[in-house]
């Protein structure tokens, strides 16, 4: 279910996952609070994968993309 509504988007152009984000953020900036921290790296219960891999840069969102990557952003499940 989403809580956020975002589209698939496309991008023509990110070099990282960051730049994609802000890319994504300008068109729906309430989407920023659910996925970003005060800080502006990733929330702690929020999972990011590019092309099947988690994301290693939590922090500054660096993690390089190539063209025809797929950006998959989750809500991690957590409790028992």
């Amino acid at each position: 279910q989403r809580y956020v509504s975002v589209p698939r988007y496309e991008l023509a152009q990110a070099a990282t996952l960051g730049e994609a984000l802000a890319q994504v953020f300008a068109a729906h900036p309430q989407a920023r609070g659910y996925i970003l921290d005060d800080q502006g790296g990733l929330r702690t219960h929020v999972a990011v994968f590019i092309d099947g891999q988690r994301v290693q840069d939590r922090q500054r969102l660096g993690d390089a993309l190539r063209p025809g990557s797929k950006v998959h952003v989750l809500q991690a499940l957590t409790g028992g």
